[in-house]
């Protein structure tokens, strides 16, 4: 089986902005090439996805999650190592966030269609697939500042899910609308994979991720602590949270930082 994705020692660095240094250090940093001292967000990072597999990431606030779907995504370049993702891609991330609150419900559908690489005959043949399946019938017609934001998020999930993306990253939005909504976006992202989607899903640890993702990664100050199946990588991080195995902490990787130069 190929894989859909292939990331090789990711790594990301986040530098400070607006620190305070005299003029003369600023020119001369940036004559000689030396940048300012930043951290980590990603440090050697390498993993891979088989095609129309689940994988889950899991951490800590601050452990690297977004960053990783940003890089997946191509929304960020990383400052060295690789990546490559082999498909169309679809993104769960920032819900409707190319949306204009004074276009329509359908015209937002189109354009946010199109943002995620729909054709026009694809929006044609689906649109009212994807109205039905946000339970909007009636309100597309109204400008989106008409919307409450529960009815924006389902719209923009629904187009989202129905882009038919070969690889889908998922950043916490199971908590769409209300618990039988959540179900059912559930059921449409399990569907997808059962379909030969490949998923990558950032979220709390969950029974529902369990049933979407087969394998997974726990990431801890940027560094890949664990890859796995997801049962056990879930237990360990889980394990970690709750306290649990206090001895093994000292294990875990620091913050790595980047020093000047």
């Amino acid at each position: 089986m190929s894989d859909s994705i292939r990331a090789e020692n990711l790594s990301v660095i986040y530098r400070p902005r607006g620190s305070r240094r005299l003029l003369r250090q600023y020119l001369q940093d940036r004559l000689t090439g030396r940048q300012a001292a930043g951290f980590y967000a990603l440090h050697d990072v390498s993993f891979t996805v088989p095609r129309g597999e689940g994988l889950a990431v899991v951490g800590a606030n601050g452990a690297g999650k977004s960053t990783l779907l940003a890089v997946l995504a191509g929304l960020l370049a990383p400052d060295s190592g690789c990546v490559a993702v082999d498909g169309r891609l679809s993104t769960l991330m920032e819900l409707g966030s190319g949306f204009h609150p004074d276009l329509t419900g359908w015209e937002n559908l189109r354009l946010y269609g199109a943002i995620l690489g729909m054709s026009r005959s694809e929006l044609r043949e689906r649109a009212e697939q994807i109205v039905e399946f946000a339970e909007l019938q009636g309100y597309m017609d109204q400008p989106l500042r008409t919307f409450s934001s529960g009815m924006v998020l389902r719209l923009a999930f629904s187009v989202a899910v129905h882009a038919q993306g070969d690889v889908i990253l998922v950043d916490e939005i199971l908590a769409v609308g209300d618990a039988a909504f959540q179900r059912k976006c559930h059921r449409r992202l399990r569907a997808l994979r059962e379909q030969g989607a490949t998923l990558v899903c950032v979220s709390h640890v969950s029974a529902m991720l369990e049933s979407l993702c087969s394998r997974g990664i726990w990431l801890h100050h940027g560094r890949l602590v664990q890859s796995g199946p997801y049962q056990e990588v879930a237990a360990a991080f889980t394990a970690f949270i709750n306290g649990e195995n206090r001895h093994l902490w000292d294990a875990l990787p620091d913050a790595p930082v980047r020093t000047p130069g």
